[in-house]
């Protein structure tokens, strides 16, 4: 079964300030609940994990993620994912294209496209379900971004608005990316609750279902 998905979200931030955090493979991987990467393999290959929690008990996910582009002149990344549960009983792959696009000098847009295929017990929720299931997960990884966007942006100096130029993450090295988010900011998302998840999906079914009875 395959899912396609493209959704766009604004962010608190210049598009130099959403580059910097997209750009970094580990950030954007505390971003999405439940994900974590466990082994640097090269700059473009990672290996990682993704937990569920249903209730009192959880799924891990194991699996590879590869970079295949990443494009600092057009401030686009490219990657593919795919892995399987610890039991083998379902698998997952991705291909996603996520791109910063400025919207002005203080905000931009996180835009992302995605085709995701789902095989066994992860496939037994239907397109539609699986489209509500992800749109939540979504939301909940672009409110993650946007505070990294957020705090990274704070701690920029404003623009010297005498010269037109001030400093960003593109052009300042004195500021790393691991150093860019202050001690408050969380290092990686919660476990991801797939109750609330499952809750949106029943919502959405009964909202359907209701419809077409009042017709």
């Amino acid at each position: 079964m395959k899912v396609q998905l493209e959704k766009t979200f604004a962010m608190p931030g210049s598009a130099d300030t959403a580059w910097a955090v997209l750009r970094d493979i580990d950030a954007v991987a505390a971003c999405m609940p439940g994900a974590k990467i466990t082994e640097r393999i090269d700059t473009h290959h990672f290996k990682g994990t993704v937990s569920v929690k249903f209730g009192p008990a959880s799924m891990s996910f194991r699996g590879d993620v590869e970079i295949l582009s990443l494009d600092a002149a057009n401030k686009t990344l490219r990657l593919v994912g795919k892995g399987t549960d610890t039991t083998g009983s379902s698998g997952a792959a991705m291909d996603l294209t996520a791109r910063v696009e400025a919207v002005d000098a203080g905000s931009c847009n996180l835009r992302g496209t995605s085709d995701v295929s789902m095989s066994g017990k992860a496939a037994a929720f239907g397109g539609r379900m699986m489209d509500s299931v992800a749109d939540q997960v979504l939301k909940q990884f672009a409110s993650n971004f946007a505070a990294r966007v957020q705090a990274l942006q704070a701690q920029l100096p404003p623009p010297d608005s005498s010269s037109g130029s001030g400093a960003t993450p593109e052009q300042d090295a004195s500021l790393p990316l691991d150093a860019a988010l202050p001690a408050s900011a969380p290092a990686a998302a919660p476990q991801l609750n797939a109750f609330a998840l499952l809750w949106a999906v029943f919502r959405d079914w009964l909202r359907t279902l209701l419809g077409a009875r009042k017709a």
